[in-house]
Formats: structure tokens, C-alpha cells, sequence
């Protein structure tokens, strides 16, 4: 009887359908990688704000002040005469007088009393010039609330790591299409509702569910993806992450030509609604199909594969050998009972946390030049883009481990010959951090494919998912880790970096190597993956099968 693998290559392993449907579902990195980088636009700081003395606003509307008008009139000459006084943060503790001039307000204090006048917090009464640009000005998360704003990008991760447990696993007990289907339509929904959110409190909530249907979304098209190719194209799983760098690129062109944040959430969630079209287009994950003991369908789709890729199915493929392992729903413990599992489990798990720590930390240090956001961006962008080309053409040629290795370690040298380069020779500093973020961009692709090629159908979604659950770990880490350690030694977070990334380099030599082997069906092909690699990378036919008829 033919394994999958076997009717696949007769169906074709990268034809048309297959193209077809890589190019659809490589949409959603666009859509996921701006959602991920969004904040940076946001919540960019506004340009200016002060905080409203009491009475001014009365005062300002009988006298018909423009918002400049009011802040010469009233806040600008109490900080002449009190020099401690910014009128951003504080003011002074005084009400203004509703029937006071209303071109000489400041009639009833002198000089002297307005230098010696108390001090007062300011609490919502803040005044932007422009009100609604950002989620900084929309909820006031200045001064004293400026944490907030991180709040919301923690927020965010958090909904991706719980994303990555609760979806992967339905991911894996109830088919890929149904949960990414549910994925987009959730992203789209609370994404309006974000954009639209009464207070500060509605907006974390549901920019918390937008991170978990965010992180279903991009989790499993790249499962399917990668699961509906043969096993010499699944560089494939590569090149959809060249769509997440263009999202980034994209992002910055979005922001420019909306001037309001709820413009640009809207403009980043409503495209998911379209994915949903996708349920008449992308089928069901055939391997997932075979894994849940429903042969019937899975054949019926590898006759579509094949009548599409222009081939024909010969007739004694009439009958797919699937697994007499126990269908059974995933969990952790499916991932450490074995010894290659545990020992694959546990290495790319810090894989994702030091590649998710060292990316993000590197991006928030190296500040690129200039002081244009939207350039600056699109530059931080671009930057990411080699790091796909270069994996493309090595990794089928010297296969995964040695690249996986290599871009860690050059990443962690790069960091550490920064941290003591002299200031005084800042473009060298810059050209070796740029390296440093090429070479982690690097491993941080690279684990993608490595992590679904080392687990079984049974457990890849879930293997996946709970994998780079590290990742999302890292991401909230990397600004407290940065900025803390910074304010000991500027240059010592690339040290611990470098640490980080050297012995990620080291660990990832224990994994076998995935090249030219088939995707692993079951617990026992992930246990005899180092012993295939040694027979000309060959997966050996296990014995445990039987034919679904």
C-alpha cells in the first residue's frame, strides 16, 4: 500500500495547487506581522500636550481661544514665572477664573506669586493638538500612565501565547481549516472592536483575544503550508516568511497615509474577513486527515491535488496506509515522553525564547538612523529581507542544522565585538549590530522550519504552537531585559545576548538533521529521525501500518 508521501509525489509535491495555495495563506503573514509591529504607530508619543489648568476651558470658550490661544494665555506664563513647572505632567494648583480678562488673565497674580505658586498633578485633563492620532492622547497614557503603553504591547504577546496553547491544540484535535477560518474571522472582529474601544480597559481586552485568533491565524497556515508539500520543497515553510517581512515593510506606507490610530487598526484587521473566502479554496490538511483516521477524505483531496497539478492518480492509489498509532488529543506530555522528543522539545524551545530575546532587543538598541519614523521603519524592515534569500540558498544544500548553528553564533559575536567597540566609530558599531540582527533574523526563520519538521502530524500544530510560545515569552521580556541592564552598563545587554545566542548555537547541534527526510507520521518516526539521516536521509518504512480501503 502507498504511504502519503508516495502519492504525493505522484499527485505532484509543488504544483500548482500547491502554489496556489502557499500564495493565499502567505497573506496572513502580512496581516499577522503588522498586527505584531502595530504599537510602533499606535502609539506613537504626540507631538505636543499639556495639562489643562481648571477653569481654562470655560474661560477659553467665552472668549473664543484657539487651543494656542488658551495655552499662551494660560499655561505658558505660569511657567515663566515658576521654571519647575513643564505644564505636561504638572501645574500649578490653581483654578482660573471663569470672568477674568480675557486678554489679560493673568491680572490677579504678579510675578512674584505665580514663582511660589503649589504644585498639583495633572489627572485627565490633558490637551493634545492632535486628540486622536494615537492611543497615547485617545486614553492619556502620558506621564504618570506612560506603562500603559507597554501594557498593551505585553498584552498582546500574552494573547499570543495563549493563542499558541489554546489553538494549537484545537489546531491538532479539530483540523487545521476550521480553527484558522476561526482565527481570521475572531482577528477581524475584535480588531473593530479595538478600534472602537470606549476606555482603556475594553481596548487590552480585546486587543488580548485579537493576540491569540492573531497568533491561530499565523500558527497554522504555516502548518498547512508546510504539510501539503513534499519533503524537498518545504523551504516553502522560508518563504512565506518573506510575506511577514513584507507586512513590515508595508506597515509603515499604511500608517503614513492614515493619520489616525483607528484607521490603521481598522486597515490592519478588516483584510482577515477575506481569508474567510479561503473555505472554498484551501482544503483540509490531508496528513492531519490520515492521523484521524479518515483515509477517505484524505484520498479524495489528493485526487483534486493531482487533477489540478495537471497528473492523474493511478488506479491501485485507490488506498493510503495511515498509522495504527492511538488517536489521541495532544498535550505536553506527548512532547518529553520520549527521549528525541524531550531532547527536540526542550532545545527549540530556548531556540525560540534567545532568537525572540536577542531580535527584539537588537531592534529596540540599534535605533537606525535618523529621525523619520516611517523611513526608519521601512528601513528596520528591508533589513530582514537578505536573511530569507541567504536561507534559501544554503539550506538545501548543506542542510539545516549547520545554518541554524552558524547564524546563532555569528550573531553572538557580533553582539559582543559591539558592546567594545569605541564610541567614537559609531558606523562600525551600527554596520556589526546590523549583522548581528541579519544573522538572529536568520536562526529566528530557520526555527520555523526546523520545529515543524521534528514532530509528527499527530503533534505538529501543538508542537509548533507550544514551541514558540517561547517566543512570545521573549518578546515580553527583551524591553525589561534591555532597558534594565542598560541602566547598569549601556553595552551590557549585548553581552548577555551574546551568552544567549552562543549556547543556542551549541544546543541546536544535538537536533538530527531534517533535510531530504519525509515529515514524521508518528512518535516513532521522530525517535528513529538521526538513525533515517544516516541512510541517505531516507525514511525507512515503519512496520506498525495498516491500509485504510
Amino acid at each position: 500500500m502507498p504511504s502519503f508521501d508516495e502519492v504525493l509525489k505522484e499527485a505532484g509535491e509543488f504544483g500548482r495547487f500547491q502554489k496556489r495555495v502557499f500564495f493565499l495563506l502567505s497573506q496572513t503573514g502580512i496581516t499577522f506581522s503588522s498586527l505584531f509591529a502595530s504599537v510602533v504607530f499606535l502609539g506613537r508619543a504626540p507631538d505636543s500636550f499639556w495639562c489643562r489648568i481648571p477653569g481654562a476651558a470655560e474661560l477659553s470658550e467665552r472668549c473664543g481661544w484657539t487651543l494656542e490661544e488658551e495655552r499662551n494665555f494660560t499655561v505658558l506664563p505660569l511657567q515663566l514665572g515658576n521654571e519647575s513647572v513643564r505644564g505636561e505632567c504638572e501645574r500649578p494648583a490653581v483654578t482660573w477664573d471663569t470672568s477674568a480678562s480675557c486678554t489679560s488673565p493673568l491680572a490677579s497674580y504678579g510675578n512674584h506669586s505665580t514663582g511660589t505658586l503649589p504644585l498639583a498633578p495633572c489627572h485627565d485633563t490633558w490637551v493634545y493638538e492632535q486628540p486622536h492620532s494615537s492611543i497615547v492622547s485617545e486614553y492619556d497614557l502620558v506621564c504618570g500612565n506612560a506603562w500603559m503603553l507597554d501594557l498593551s504591547q505585553a498584552i498582546l504577546n500574552l494573547g499570543f501565547l495563549a493563542g499558541a496553547f489554546i489553538l494549537g491544540y484545537a489546531a491538532d484535535r479539530y483540523g487545521r481549516i476550521p480553527i484558522y477560518l476561526l482565527s481570521c474571522l475572531g482577528v477581524g472582529i475584535c480588531g473593530i472592536i479595538v478600534a472602537f474601544s470606549p476606555n482603556f480597559t475594553v481596548f487590552l481586552i480585546f486587543r488580548f483575544l485579537q493576540g491569540i485568533f492573531g497568533k491561530g491565524t499565523w500558527m497554522t497556515c504555516y502548518v498547512i503550508v508546510t504539510e501539503i508539500v513534499g519533503s524537498d520543497q518545504r523551504i516553502v515553510g522560508i518563504v512565506i516568511q518573506i510575506f511577514f517581512t513584507l507586512g513590515i515593510i508595508i506597515l509603515p506606507g499604511i500608517a503614513y497615509l492614515i493619520p489616525t490610530w483607528q484607521g490603521i487598526q481598522l486597515a490592519i484587521s478588516l483584510p482577515n474577513f477575506l481569508f474567510l473566502l479561503y473555505y472554498w479554496v484551501v482544503p483540509e490538511s490531508p496528513r492531519w486527515l490520515l492521523t484521524r483516521k479518515k483515509g477517505e477524505k484524505a484520498l479524495k483531496i489528493m485526487h483534486n491535488i493531482a487533477k489540478h497539478n495537471g497528473k492523474f492518480l493511478s488506479p491501485h492509489y485507490s488506498e493510503i496506509t495511515i498509522s495504527n498509532e492511538e488517536v489521541s488529543n495532544p498535550s505536553f506530555f506527548d512532547l518529553v515522553r520520549t527521549p528525541q522528543m524531550r531532547r527536540n522539545t526542550l532545545i527549540l524551545m530556548y531556540a525560540w525564547f534567545t532568537s525572540a530575546l536577542i531580535y527584539q532587543g537588537l531592534v529596540m538598541r540599534l535605533g537606525i538612523v535618523g529621525g523619520n519614523l516611517y523611513l526608519d521603519f521601512f528601513i528596520s524592515g528591508a533589513v530582514e529581507l537578505p536573511a530569507a534569500f541567504l536561507i534559501i540558498v544554503t539550506i538545501d544544500r548543506v542542510g539545516r542544522r549547520l545554518p541554524f548553528a552558524m547564524s546563532n553564533i555569528v550573531a553572538s559575536i557580533a553582539c559582543l565585538i559591539t558592546a567594545f567597540l569605541p564610541e567614537d566609530i559609531p558606523w562600525l558599531k551600527t554596520t556589526v549590530a546590523t549583522l548581528g540582527r541579519l544573522s538572529i533574523t536568520i536562526a529566528f526563520e530557520i526555527v520555523y522550519l526546523v520545529n515543524s519538521e521534528l514532530y509528527p502530524t499527530t503533534l505538529r500544530n501543538f508542537g509548533v504552537s507550544l514551541c514558540s510560545s517561547l517566543c512570545d515569552l521573549g518578546g515580553i521580556i527583551a524591553p525589561f531585559l534591555l532597558f534594565r541592564l542598560a541602566a547598569i552598563w549601556l553595552e551590557l545587554p549585548l553581552i548577555i545576548f551574546s551568552i544567549l545566542a552562543a549556547v543556542c548555537g551549541l544546543l541546536v547541534l544535538l537536533l538530527p538533521e531534517t533535510k531530504g527526510i519525509s515529515l514524521p507520521e508518528t512518535v516513532e518516526d521522530v525517535e528513529q529521525l538521526l538513525s533515517h539521516f544516516g541512510k541517505c536521509g531516507k525514511k525507512r518504512k515503519h512496520q506498525d501500518t495498516n491500509s485504510y480501503i
